[in-house]
């Protein structure tokens, strides 16, 4: 185990991997360590997300979301070429059912042309040639950039290039801070200049190790898919929903995968546990009460509709209404049997407990010779590549 090193980097998922590779890139003498506690990389959200490219067309302007996931799609095309791994050009169709959703599919589009993003809104009529399958209300919306990949492929190559330019990777547990310049981690101290936390569903719990970020917590969601072999419902595109316009989930959508699946999902449903997957699998009394207090807060603020949340999310826990609602975007879906479960995933949103308000954006604090990085949600993968290389350069490299 190192002694020493200028930056390590807990969590090697998708954002640690890119953190990492661009500050040996910027400066290749430097001693880049990143700690990682699962035996494989890519263990929760990195290799759990759906492997959907966004195009850029969701977020605000001005957020960090929109600055850095219309090039990461641009970016992550080009690693996928780099190591040969395939990507699906599907494009996305967001579809809506009255006028209501109209109106918000209006906006969507009027954000993707201020975002800069390749996007076409598009009269009924011409769906047909777009998805047969699918159905909308007088409009919908064309993004030609949305694609498919391999979340796993990609955190492959990631972690091969990050190698290659002199990385190390230590499987351990990051246990103990000590100081603003040592961890002990498996009871051996590690000493550095810079320290970064990209540790996803935990990284609250190191950043408050540091003194930042008290205010913030995590509550999981998560979120279950069906599938069934594209031959059964050969979609052409991806077919979206208008989003909800206040809860920051994008509802469930059909999508495409890699492995020649036709995928309906994901709910968003409130789980106790980080590492939530099953009944009997993640949960613990300090994840209970920290979501308890966490989804405590949401109820008593003014930002988010909990009520609608729940309403909606926890009935897709059965089947049959999780494909009713699928059926909204694509009526065909109601006559396939033999929906089979994929692996489920947690999104682990950011919430602040004082104002009970779920973060939106990506959320990175500093501390004393620290970088934070607490909240990467979707678009976190599209996005991660220039994300990193922000963080690198703009964070951490002007501390070193």
């Amino acid at each position: 185990m190192p002694t020493k090193c200028d930056v390590l980097i807990a969590g090697g998922g998708v954002v640690g991997l890119a953190v990492g590779k661009e500050l040996l890139v910027s400066n290749p003498r430097l001693k880049v360590v990143i700690v990682e506690k699962e035996r494989a990389l890519g263990s929760h959200a990195s290799g759990r997300n759906s492997g959907v490219l966004h195009a850029g067309f969701y977020y605000s302007p001005d957020s960090l979301k929109a600055k850095f996931c219309r090039e990461g799609n641009s970016e992550l095309r080009q690693l996928c070429k780099r190591h040969n791994i395939p990507v699906l050009n599907t494009g996305k169709i967001v579809v809506a059912k009255n006028t209501t959703e109209l109106k918000e599919l209006e906006k969507l589009y009027l954000r993707g042309q201020q975002n800069e993003v390749k996007i076409e809104l598009l009269e009924a009529k011409e769906l047909r040639d777009f998805e047969p399958f699918a159905r909308t209300y007088e409009r919908f919306l064309w993004s030609p950039t949305t694609g498919v990949s391999d979340p796993y492929a990609v955190i492959g190559a990631l972690s091969k290039e990050f190698i290659d330019s002199g990385g190390i990777f230590l499987s351990a547990t990051l246990l103990e801070v000590q100081s603003d310049e040592k961890v002990t981690i498996n009871g051996d101290v590690i000493e550095y200049r810079h320290f970064v936390n990209c540790a996803g569903t935990q990284s609250d719990r190191i950043a408050q190790k540091f003194n930042v970020g008290n205010s913030f917590t995590m509550m999981p969601f998560m979120g279950v898919y069906k599938s069934v072999p594209h031959s059964q419902l050969p979609l052409r595109t991806l077919i979206y929903p208008v989003p909800h316009p206040i809860n920051p989930f994008l509802g469930v959508h059909f999508t495409l995968t890699i492995d020649g699946q036709t995928k309906i999902g994901p709910t968003a449903i409130p789980v106790l546990g980080r590492e939530n997957y099953s009944i009997s699998q993640g949960i613990s009394v300090r994840d209970s009460i920290e979501t308890l207090k966490g989804f405590k807060s949401m109820v008593l603020g003014e930002t988010h509709d909990v009520s609608s949340l729940l309403s909606t999310e926890l009935p897709k826990l059965w089947k049959k209404i999780l494909i009713s609602e699928a059926s909204a975007l694509a009526p065909s879906a109601r006559k396939i049997k033999g929906w089979k479960s994929r692996p489920p995933g947690i999104r682990a949103q950011l919430i602040d407990t004082d104002s009970g308000q779920l973060q939106q954006d990506f959320v990175v604090l500093p501390g004393s010779k620290s970088t934070h990085v607490l909240n990467a949600v979707s678009p976190g993968w599209t996005s991660a590549i220039p994300f990193g290389r922000w963080i690198a350069r703009e964070k951490v490299l002007p501390e070193l």
